[in-house]
């Protein structure tokens, strides 16, 4: 290659990498109340967050201490839903004294095609079907659409409460990650070339 050539082929390597890397680092995020009410599975509007392409990668995290509640005790849970005995801490959601069971097991309830523990953080993308979320969550989408959020359960006038989701996804798909290697391996190669005498 010449040497403008040459120089050409590095500057557009160099922008078009740079533009790679400045795209994956600006991860798309959200914070998003989930209300306990207002967002019930059963008859509420999903709390709508970010909306995907097909085949994106997300997360969606709450905090384990964040809590909502489906009646009268003992039925405070974390988004991982009324699993196992919960007892307040004094300075929980509750309001109950410390040591108090605020939450228990209820088993489990099944909706829209999903088996889930009553109480837990689910999703469903566009009109794809609904899916367990609970405290953590990593995944990638099979569809495109509006990722909403539910509280899951059976009844939702006594339910009160919200926990906060933080969605994230990954606007840079796997392919771009490709890309941007094989740009960075031509570079180098370009480089180690040895001068061709005239």
């Amino acid at each position: 290659m010449e040497r403008p050539a040459r120089e050409v082929f590095r500057s557009v390597m160099a922008v078009t990498a740079l533009a790679l890397l400045t795209a994956a680092s600006n991860a798309m995020a959200t914070m998003v109340d989930v209300y306990a009410q207002a967002n019930s599975s059963s008859g509420g509007v999903g709390a709508a967050s970010l909306t995907f392409s097909p085949g994106q990668w997300f997360t969606v995290t709450v905090d384990p201490t964040d809590l909502w509640n489906a009646g009268a005790l003992p039925r405070w849970s974390n988004a991982d839903g009324l699993t196992g005995n919960l007892y307040a801490t004094g300075t929980d959601d509750s309001g109950e004294a410390a040591t108090t069971l605020i939450g228990q097991s209820f088993g489990t309830y099944s909706q829209g095609g999903l088996t889930a523990p009553y109480g837990a953080l689910v999703g469903r993308i566009g009109a794809g079907p609904l899916f367990l979320i609970g405290t953590s969550f990593s995944g990638q989408t099979l569809t495109g659409g509006l990722l909403e959020l539910f509280y899951f359960d059976s009844n939702k006038d006594d339910n009160s409460e919200f926990v906060t989701a933080t969605v994230n996804a990954v606007p840079l798909p796997a392919a771009a990650w490709l890309l941007l290697s094989g740009l960075v391996g031509f570079a180098a190669l370009g480089r180690r070339r040895p001068a061709v005498a005239a």
